[in-house]
């Protein structure tokens, strides 16, 4: 750790004289945590000197070098921002003034933050504040994103309580923003140490999966670049070509979806891939006509993000083909400069001017301003934070007006969504929708490249009470909701009491609760009378979902527990990591419980004994080969409940019911029918959910199935 390395990493970008301000801060900052030490032991000055050295390889200008260096002497060294600004002037000090802020806004999302609304409130308008401070200077966040990945990277050292917290924050906030800028490079890596503290089980599985037939892939690959080098020369087209790097977390994600659809681990097409880099955009539209010349392409597997470039920025050409007519690999095609924004995002364009801001840069992320505006309109905290995550961090689809304007939506939006998108009172008119000239239903699935035209009522009755129903999926962007919420707040308090009495009755009669508990339910929202609830649900402000998990944290019905283990296992739930399936024993000599830290030893005749890590054998064995790693299964708890359906009686009814059932992975343990001549019937599902949101959930759902008249819990 020396100025010297960082110095030599910004020369190849930066003028002589800024690294001058860049080595005044190294010496500045070495000076300042003089003998302070990390959690891990090492010096203190690792960690700015780390943050520094990832925004050199982001070609970050020399000022925010010297914040990166400097971000934490005010907070741990005693140093006043005026004494900052004194010796590296207002820039400097402002960005480490900006940084500090940041860092004092703990966002602590941990799994209970729904049994503590004071915790989720807290985060929500931290995360407000911080998003806000970033749109008035974007080098702030390209500090506090260099700071994470840091802390992520030495995450080991802390309690496990607080690694899962820290990567929970990470994946759900910081890695999405780090998407969001563009800056991949950041992403996959927060995205990858994430996964590895929430889910080390299954990143052990993913990172075995792709290492298992490594060599073979990697052979394919040479292959491939040999034949494709040899015919892009042939254009004298002067091109790298390389194999791309695999990101296990993306590849977990795929697993997942591909299993949904009952396709397998070795059919994911870019598990082998090559990155081809060229000069101009006509040679990455003929090296494309190269590559599907050679070799098939998978269909609807081609994408132009050249023509049509991502939200930040991202530009190349994707293709998926089969490789001598049996292997799927994937091939990016892009130009030298749109990889350098690939890798870097907003980045690769900030540079700073002679006033200290770079306008095409800023305008790349508009997205950002809008947080400003935002924040004005939303009325509380939690509100802006669900905005954040739906509209900003999801994936947008790009929809054309019928004149062809375009306007970006969250992945998922419906004509509502797009409705309210171009304009409130259009959105509040929205009486039916034309997509690429065909009418659909509100709740269609917008999809990227579609012309909607929005059919407006003649009567102005202001919107539908259903759009605000999570359950019924006719809004996605909480713009959107937020529009129709405040809508229904201009109506009459008394008209939004009747129907707010009306919802949390029929919420109660499905969750099998007494109308007596609204008192309590006022209470748990903070009301000080009912009125005021049925008023909030009324227009919207609350829904029935959100009481039902109110009502879940507070009341837990009898759990049954089902065991779920990779293996079988006579000890009813111990997973061997990389050995098969094996039979396995508990040890005799230790008795390991569950909560033991425990490890597998492989016997001659008897499969693995399972012994507790400090145990007397286990230190004493001298074939320390025969041990394997092995854990403690996981656990799945489902709650019974009894459901009784009246329908119409219909051919299909009972089919239709348990795919929905099924579509939620809800498990169905007994069903009984009672027909009745006036062609209704009574159906009685006996069910296992994950508790009272799920339940309500499926509940609501199944009310909307053709003929199904009512819904109640037994």
């Amino acid at each position: 750790m020396t100025a010297e390395e960082l110095l030599e990493r910004a020369a190849k970008y930066l003028p002589s004289e800024k690294l001058t301000l860049v080595s005044a801060a190294f010496d500045y900052a070495a000076a300042a945590h003089a003998g302070q030490l990390r959690m891990s032991g090492e010096p203190y000055l690792e960690h700015p000197f780390q943050v520094a050295l990832t925004l050199a390889d982001q070609q970050m200008d020399a000022t925010t070098l010297a914040a990166a260096l400097l971000h934490d002497v005010t907070e741990d060294c005693g140093i006043t921002l005026k004494q900052i600004e004194e010796e590296f002037g207002p820039d400097v000090a402002r960005l480490v003034d900006g940084v500090t802020k940041l860092s004092k806004l703990a966002l602590p999302i941990l799994d209970e933050l729904q049994h503590r609304p004071s915790v989720r409130e807290q985060q929500a308008e931290n995360l407000r504040k911080m998003l806000v401070a970033m749109a008035e200077d974007l080098r702030v966040v390209f500090i506090k994103l260099a700071d994470r990945l840091h802390n992520m990277r030495t995450l080991a050292v802390m309690p496990p309580d607080r690694q899962q917290a820290i990567a929970r924050e990470t994946l759900e906030i910081y890695a999405p923003l780090a998407h969001r800028l563009g800056i991949w490079d950041i992403k996959w890596q927060l995205e990858d140490l994430a996964f590895h503290y929430l889910e080390p089980r299954k990143y052990s599985q993913v990172a075995k999966l792709v290492a298992s037939r490594r060599v073979e892939r990697e052979d394919i690959v040479v292959d491939v670049i040999q034949i494709l080098r040899n015919e892009v020369s042939r254009l004298a087209v002067n091109a790298d070509i390389k194999g791309r790097p695999k990101h296990l977390y993306s590849i977990a994600q795929k697993i997942e979806r591909y299993a949904a659809q009952g396709r397998q681990f070795n059919e994911i097409y870019d598990l082998l891939a090559v990155r081809v880099l060229v000069d101009t955009i006509s040679e990455c539209y003929h090296t494309m006509g190269v590559v599907h010349n050679m070799w098939h392409p998978i269909p609807g597997a081609f994408d132009d993000y050249i023509a049509n470039p991502k939200p930040n920025g991202y530009q190349s050409l994707h293709t998926a083909v089969l490789f001598k007519g049996t292997t799927p690999l994937e091939i990016q095609i892009r130009t030298r400069d749109m990889h350098h924004v690939a890798e870097f995002g907003v980045a690769a364009h900030w540079r700073y001017k002679e006033d200290g801001r770079d306008i095409a840069a800023e305008e790349r992320i508009g997205w950002l301003r809008q947080l400003v505006d935002w924040h004005r309109e939303m009325a509380g905290a939690e509100e802006f934070l669900e905005s954040v995550k739906t509209d900003i961090f999801n994936d947008q689809v790009f929809i054309f007006t019928p004149k062809g304007e375009i306007k970006d939506l969250p992945k998922g939006s419906t004509p509502v969504d797009f409705a309210y998108r171009i304009h409130t009172d259009l959105g509040n008119r929205c009486a039916g929708a034309k997509v690429n000239g065909r009418m659909v239903p509100l709740d269609y699935r917008l999809s990227n490249g579609n012309v909607v035209e929005i059919v407006v009522s003649k009567k102005d009755k202001g919107p539908s009470r259903d759009w605000m129903s999570p359950n019924l999926g006719y809004v996605k962007s909480s713009h959107a909701r937020e529009k129709i919420r405040q809508w229904f707040k201009k109506q009459a308090r008394n008209e939004n009491i009747d129907l707010g009495r009306e919802m949390l009755d029929k919420e109660l009669k499905h969750l099998g609760l007494d109308t007596s508990d609204r008192d309590k339910i006022a209470r748990l929202f903070k009301y000080d009378n009912v009125d005021d609830l049925f008023a909030a649900i009324g227009c919207g402000d609350i829904n029935t979902q959100t009481i039902a998990v109110k009502l879940a944290a507070q009341e837990q019905p009898k759990p049954v527990v089902v065991e779920t283990s990779i293996t079988r296992s006579s000890t009813g739930g111990i997973q061997v990591l990389g050995t098969g399936d094996l039979l396995t024993n508990l040890a005799k000599c230790c008795s390991p419980v569950l909560g033991d830290l425990i490890v597998g030893y492989v016997t001659r005749n008897r499969g693995i004994t399972i012994h507790r890590q400090d145990c007397y054998n286990v230190a004493r064995e001298d074939e320390k080969e025969r041990f394997v790693s092995v854990e403690w299964g996981q656990t799945v708890t489902r709650y019974p409940a009894k459901i009784q359906i009246e329908a119409w009686d219909r051919v299909g009814l009972v089919r239709d019911i348990s795919t929905l059932l099924a579509e939620e992975k809800v498990n169905i343990s007994n069903m009984s029918v009672n027909e009745h001549k006036n062609h209704t019937t009574l159906l009685f599902f006996d069910v296992e959910t994950s508790g009272l949101p799920q339940l309500s959930l499926i509940m609501s759902r199944i009310e909307t199935v053709l003929g199904v008249t009512s819904v109640v819990r037994v």
